[in-house]
């Protein structure tokens, strides 16, 4: 979000009379020497992206790469974070095809087999599966196997671990999501408060954010994240019942109503994650830092009622075009 925020002050700042020239001009150079590196990941990973074959393989999922990646720009956009962000952004664009079978085109049949197959995480189980979803099967193992390697060169072997969890933990709530659908049951506040974090996958992408990283991240890390719950912590495509829709059934309330309860709930959890800013925790506050960029992220990304993921054409397509296609004039 720095980023962004640099993006649109530098301009106003050159408009100043009083303004620092070599300030001004260091400033620039920085944004678009960034910039430049960004372009350049970005690049590797689309040609990555195409040589999956995703539009023929599965038509019905969201291409969604390049909004992906200037999402995770939000929680990392310094240079030396390079190999985490390629990791997560990789995790989270076949996480969203898996999310898109889940929610628009796998039978009730075909979800049950494709959920126990991946907490079996076997290459054999892929047996008994329709032709596409051993194709997605397939490309999650090869991007484990190719993630794996990385993990154990560096020394971090016991991070593969983590990471097959998070995947058959963000499986595991899409399955549920899927049911409630399936069955047309709408949830009360509470149950679909304790689906609504999981199968969000902001927790998932937490922890796939912290594969990449340095020594700064260690088990306790990543234990903390998945096994002790912190308090840190979309309706169009015929989803399982929004939030405003539980709400409105479980306490007969307008739908102007649920929405005012709803947006008291956001500003009280700002407030848990600036209270758990402020005092020590298990983990060090760089991690913390990251948690908090992550959040702010995605207020951008889902802005009020707006899903910029979905409809990227809206606001996320200024904010690629300002992040990366046009650099600052020198």
């Amino acid at each position: 979000m720095s980023r962004l925020e640099m993006r649109c002050y530098i301009p106003l700042y050159q408009e100043e009379s009083s303004h620092n020239e070599v300030l001004l001009s260091l400033a620039k150079l920085d944004f678009n020497l960034v910039q430049e590196q960004h372009r350049k990941e970005l690049g590797n990973l689309t040609r990555w992206w195409k040589g999956l074959d995703v539009q023929r393989k599965f038509p019905f999922a969201r291409d969604r790469l390049v909004e992906l990646y200037v999402w995770w720009l939000g929680e990392y956009y310094e240079p030396e974070h390079e190999a985490a962000r390629e990791i997560l952004t990789k995790l989270s664009s076949v996480s969203s095809i898996i999310d898109d079978i889940y929610d628009v085109y796998g039978t009730w049949e075909e979800l049950e087999l494709f959920t126990e197959t991946i907490q079996r995480w076997d290459v054999d189980a892929k047996d008994g599966l329709p032709e596409y979803m051993q194709e997605c099967y397939k490309i999650v193992l090869d991007l484990y196997d190719e993630i794996g390697y990385e993990f154990s060169r560096k020394g971090h072997s016991y991070r593969l671990f983590y990471a097959k969890e998070v995947m058959k933990n963000q499986v595991r709530a899409y399955f549920v999501e899927a049911k409630c659908f399936h069955q047309n049951h709408v949830l009360t506040m509470e149950e679909y408060m304790s689906i609504a974090l999981p199968s969000s996958g902001f927790v998932s992408i937490l922890a796939w954010s912290f594969l990449g990283m340095g020594d700064i991240v260690t088990k306790d890390v990543f234990d903390w994240l998945l096994f002790n719950d912190p308090k840190m912590f979309e309706q169009e495509r015929g989803h399982v019942a929004s939030a405003v829709e539980c709400f409105m059934k479980q306490y007969r309330v307008t739908e102007e109503e649920a929405k005012e309860e709803l947006r008291k709930q956001v500003t009280d959890a700002w407030k848990d994650i600036n209270e758990e800013l402020r005092r020590p925790t298990v983990v060090p506050m760089p991690i913390l830092v990251r948690i908090l960029n992550l959040t702010q992220a995605l207020h951008m990304m889902y802005n009020g009622e707006i899903d910029n993921y979905t409809h990227a054409g809206t606001k996320m397509k200024e904010h690629v075009t300002s992040l990366l296609v046009n650099p600052l004039p020198m």
